[in-house]
């Protein structure tokens, strides 16, 4: 497999952790999540938490229960949904987070498109029932949890301090450099072609093994459709011959009643109805009398008919010959006709079609070579097609690698790591696939001047935390989901690297909206709004509460995450000077 590593460069300026690039996405420093209610929901029996722009920090002690937050509103976006979340004693846990989606243009034409939209607002509703039944509801309306989901993800984004276990996964290297260089588009233009050739081979293939496996089919289909050629029945045909058939059977008992009825009504037969009407006829023209005259035209009408019946008897009668030849050569083709219907147990008159469809197959099997070259050259097109798509996605990975690995080993260095380099390794994957023909791959080096080597090799639990956020930190800046979730992805850092991070996310809050779990009172001091999860447990029970504090109780807070559980006036002056060393915004 050959390799190209992709070294990183320094910028021209010195890089400061505060020098964030803006959003190309406008309007993304509005608040999007601006509510979220929880009832019934473990430990929480009623909650409601409103939320604005910049940076929400959220702290407490160990077990407080920080984590209720992120599940509930997990449920809220289409997680999971299990029974032993509902509190005791309740019959059911609902959850709502209310966005604001006014400068949302993407969420709103998703909605719209979905007859869901209400205004600039949406709301999303999760409610799951003792038995394990699950709901869930966008602005009012019915909705399944892959639509939910889809929404959620156009919404909301969590990165969570287990994230960095997934940087061992190469799969995910590929898709955070995508992420991160905003190529998204051109992977599903390149998923697009890669399932067109993949129908197309396999289209390919089928036909290949059907051809191989055809030399007996076609054996039997060349023997029936010579036997049915042979016989060649016509459409229509075997009524004509039962008809005929039905005809001849009877010809002599016909004739024999037509040659009587023909006697009757001959003009040389003394008793015939000719001579007898004859007869009447001459009576009655000898007669003066006024009602004679009718009686006489009807019985001229009625001799003139019957000559003309005797005319057509006698017609008749020449066809109703005897023909014993033509009989038996009727007879043995329905016989024919009936036996064949028999063996492909079809009716006589589906006999023509059943030709017609052998007669297809056949000739469809026998072009199977000339099907083949076609579906060769519709592979060879879908292949270079592919080939050409994916290579300036490699092109377009290349030059967004460089600039990745650059920004992450500068975050590297201003997180602690000096001498850190981040390398992002670009090889020619043994295999085409949906996202491309690329091999990629993170790599670190942590002592100057070593080869860059896998992360899970060279990178030790801190190291990997801090590798993890930084590119975390660094990806969140292109990511065009306006809400972004820090779910304790500063754990392994403190100290001067602890402030760092905390610039780094207050200096995002300037472009999104950011909400940050945290445990170090150096990354709490930077958010604008700052909430403290707190528990409190009786005999009988226990729950959890979360508060917006105040300034003043921030000081307090902040203090007893420096120096415990007792405030002391250093304690309190250290959060003072934290807290008033932040700069903004």
């Amino acid at each position: 497999m050959s390799t190209t590593n992709l070294q990183a460069q320094n910028l021209h300026r010195p890089w400061t952790p505060f020098q964030l690039p803006r959003r190309a996405t406008s309007g993304l420093n509005r608040h999007v999540l601006s509510h979220l209610s929880i009832n019934s929901l473990t430990l929480v029996d009623q909650l409601e938490l409103e939320f604005n722009k910049g940076m929400s920090v959220i702290t407490g002690e160990t077990g407080a229960g920080k984590s209720i937050l992120l599940g509930a509103l997990g449920l809220a976006l289409g997680d999971r949904a299990d029974s032993s979340l509902i509190a005791s004693g309740a019959a059911k846990t609902e959850v709502n987070a209310i966005f604001d989606l006014k400068d949302h243009t993407e969420a709103l034409a998703w909605l719209s498109e979905r007859e869901l939209i209400d205004g600039d607002q949406c709301i999303l509703r999760r409610v799951v029932s003792r038995d394990g039944r699950s709901r869930a509801f966008i602005n009012g309306s019915s909705t399944t949890l892959q639509e939910l989901k889809t929404l959620s993800e156009m919404l909301l984004d969590i990165h969570s301090q287990h994230e960095h276990q997934s940087l061992l996964k190469k799969d995910t290297h590929e898709r955070m450099l995508d992420e991160f260089g905003g190529l998204t588009a051109q992977v599903s233009e390149v998923k697009t072609l890669f399932r067109s050739l993949s129908t197309a081979r396999d289209k390919l293939s089928q036909t290949r093994a059907d051809a191989e496996e055809q030399s007996a089919r076609v054996q039997l289909l060349s023997y029936q459709a010579e036997e049915l050629a042979t016989l060649a029945v016509q459409s229509g045909e075997t009524a004509q011959l039962e008809k005929e058939q039905k005809r001849l059977s009877s010809a002599d008992e016909i004739q024999v009643k037509l040659t009587e009825a023909l006697a009757l009504c001959s003009r040389d037969a003394d008793e015939s109805a000719s001579t007898q009407l004859s007869r009447t006829l001459r009576l009655v023209s000898d007669i003066e009398d006024d009602a004679i005259g009718p009686i006489k035209e009807m019985l001229e009408s009625a001799l003139i008919q019957l000559d003309e019946a005797t005319s057509d008897l006698q017609s008749v009668s020449e066809k109703f010959e005897s023909n014993p030849s033509r009989q038996k050569d009727v007879e043995g083709r329905l016989s024919d006709i009936y036996e064949i219907s028999r063996k492909h147990k079809i009716q006589p008159d589906e006999l023509a079609a059943l030709t017609s469809r052998i007669q297809s197959e056949l000739d469809q099997i026998l072009n199977a070579e000339t099907r083949i070259k076609e579906l060769e050259q519709q592979v060879a097109v879908a292949e270079n097609n592919y080939r050409g798509l994916a290579e300036k996605l490699t092109t377009s990975r290349l030059e967004k690698a460089k600039r990745l690995q650059s920004e992450v080993t500068k975050g590297l260095q201003g997180l602690g790591m000096d001498g850190a380099k981040f390398n992002v390794s670009l090889g020619v994957s043994p295999n085409w696939s949906l996202t491309g023909m690329d091999d990629i791959e993170f790599r670190i080096s942590t002592i100057p001047g070593s080869e860059p080597g896998s992360l899970a090799k060279i990178a030790s639990g801190g190291e990997l935390s801090r590798i993890s956020l930084a590119i975390q930190v660094i990806t969140a800046r292109t990511s065009r989901t306006p809400t972004l979730i820090f779910d304790e992805v500063d754990v392994g850092v403190g100290g001067a690297t602890a402030e760092v991070v905390g610039s780094l996310l207050r200096k995002l809050g300037g472009h999104a909206q950011i909400i940050c779990v945290t445990h170090l009172p150096q990354v709490a001091a930077q958010g604008h709004q700052h909430y403290v999860v707190a528990k409190s447990t009786t005999k009988k029970s226990a729950s959890t509460t979360v508060v917006q504090l105040t300034e003043e109780e921030k000081v307090d807070e902040i203090a007893r995450m420096l120096g415990g559980v007792e405030k002391t006036d250093l304690s309190l002056a250290h959060a003072e000077a934290m807290i008033s060393g932040v700069e903004s915004p």
